[in-house]
């Protein structure tokens, strides 16, 4: 990492987020030359701006949606990690044209700055609820996938890079389920679980920076890098956090949520007839066909029942002490 961010200037969107803040830090212990911080939330900037109080860092007020607010932050940029989006499930439920705006058309506007202002690599954080998408969120990060994946076939050898990562629950962000079991049991309110059996993956931020960082350095045009990670159910997190905070809250079973899945998706069925297993991450190529429809009638792919996706069911589950070990590291 010391290496590869060696003299350049680095450009994070949605950088005072829990992402944003997290790679900043680790950003601060390399040669680097600037690191842009791109946000509309001035308050969070100045706090941050504050806290770090460092000239190598720049502040850009700014927001995705209207391009000509942020075309100033892209110039002579040499990364970009594009983190900016709208995360919470119920609020994109209810407001999705909102979800629209930010995480699909705002991906498309950091895309085509980029590619002007000559960015050599993008990477664009995105979710496993852009597989088999099945909310709003996911939807839309979905769709921004596919911008970016669209726009990497046109792009020559020596033009933008753009590529995607993509991962589960990262413990103790922003709108994860464990910020708020701790707030429930620091009021000694119950602890509101939608279905016990429910399973998500679960990384810590500092995996989530890795995975990141893997991929801008090795990705090719328009692919996308999914870290293989452990998941839990929710019954587990609950009870695991109970114990360690010796809370006698219960547990109160509420029902699923506006678009929630029973268990997240990180790598489709599709999508594993084309992926790779590379250390510890998934590579999974893009699909590079055109608009030559007829092949799709004369050559396809008769392995395709034999492939399952991966999902937060089939992967490795964390038991008690596994799931307390990585709270300790990420959390307490």
């Amino acid at each position: 990492m010391k290496n590869f961010l060696k003299n350049k200037i680095i450009l994070i969107t949605g950088g005072t987020g829990s992402f944003g803040q997290k790679f900043l830090y680790k950003i601060l212990k390399t040669k680097f030359k600037q690191v842009r911080i791109l946000s509309r939330d001035e308050k969070k900037q100045e706090d941050l701006r504050n806290k770090i109080n460092n000239n190598k860092i720049k502040f850009y007020i700014g927001d995705v949606r209207d391009k000509q607010s942020i075309s100033e932050a892209f110039k002579n940029v040499d990364y970009i990690f594009h983190a900016a989006a709208l995360k919470q499930v119920p609020s994109c439920e209810f407001y999705p044209l909102e979800a629209i705006k930010t995480n699909t058309l705002g991906t498309s506007n950091v895309v085509d700055l980029a590619v002007k202002y000559k960015v050599k690599k993008v990477v664009l954080l995105s979710t496993d609820k852009a597989v088999y998408p099945i909310n709003s969120m996911g939807l839309s990060k979905a769709l921004a996938e596919r911008i970016l994946i669209s726009r990497s076939r046109s792009l020559e050898k020596n033009e933008t890079l753009l590529c995607i990562t993509r991962y589960g629950n990262v413990v103790g962000s922003r709108g994860s389920v464990i910020p708020l079991f701790l707030e429930q049991i620091n009021k000694k309110e119950n602890l509101t679980i939608t279905n016990p059996k429910m399973t998500r993956f679960m990384m810590s931020l500092d995996e989530s920076i890795e995975l990141v960082l893997y991929a801008m350095q090795n990705a090719k045009q328009g692919e996308i890098f999914v870290q293989r990670s452990p998941s839990s159910t929710i019954e587990l997190i609950a009870k695991t956090l109970k114990n360690i905070k010796k809370s006698k809250s219960k547990i109160k079973i509420i029902g699923t949520r506006h678009g929630e899945k029973d268990h997240e998706v990180l790598v489709s069925k599709e999508e594993m007839f084309r992926a790779k297993k590379e250390n510890k991450f998934f590579r999974i190529s893009p699909d590079i066909r055109d608009l030559n429809y007829s092949n799709y009638f004369t050559v396809g792919n008769k392995n395709m029942n034999n492939v399952k996706d991966y999902n937060s069911n089939n992967t490795d589950k964390l038991n008690e002490k596994s799931l307390i070990k990585l709270l300790n590291k990420t959390i307490f």
